[in-house]
């Protein structure tokens, strides 16, 4: 057993995840993506095709890479989404200063939550190149 399959509860690994709703990782980007798009309901009706687009992208991009990741079964496949999912990530940090400089919104909260995404995808990624000192 590896430790890509382990969950994160209380920002620890421990049982093994049967599916990608499992992770800790996934539930609190999909949060993000959530506060995403409530934030942006209140965008200019300019920005619809423009930064409200892609922000709302880029957000999605996130938990969509970790669940599909977490269904490879190659290590090396793994990251790679996983690597996808944490650009995507920088991207809404991107997306989000740019909301700050605009005037749109204060992103405040949501920095916050980039940053505790940030983290656990940073330990996810970590625990799916390290091979579990169990059998297996």
């Amino acid at each position: 057993m590896r430790n890509e399959a382990a969950s994160e509860q209380d920002g620890s690994l421990t049982a093994p995840a049967r599916c990608f709703q499992d992770l800790r990782v996934w539930r609190k980007a999909h949060e993000l993506v959530l506060k995403i798009y409530q934030i942006t309901k209140n965008f200019p009706a300019g920005e619809l095709y423009g930064l409200t687009s892609q922000l709302r992208r880029a957000a999605v991009s996130v938990p969509a890479n970790i669940a599909e990741g977490f269904a490879k079964r190659g290590v090396s496949d793994k990251a790679r989404y996983l690597n996808i999912a944490r650009g995507s990530l920088e991207e809404v940090h991107y997306y989000l200063i740019l909301v700050r400089d605009l005037g749109y919104a204060d992103p405040s909260a949501l920095l916050v939550c980039y940053e505790e995404v940030a983290r656990l995808l940073s330990k996810y990624t970590k625990a799916v190149a390290t091979p579990s000192s169990g059998p297996g």
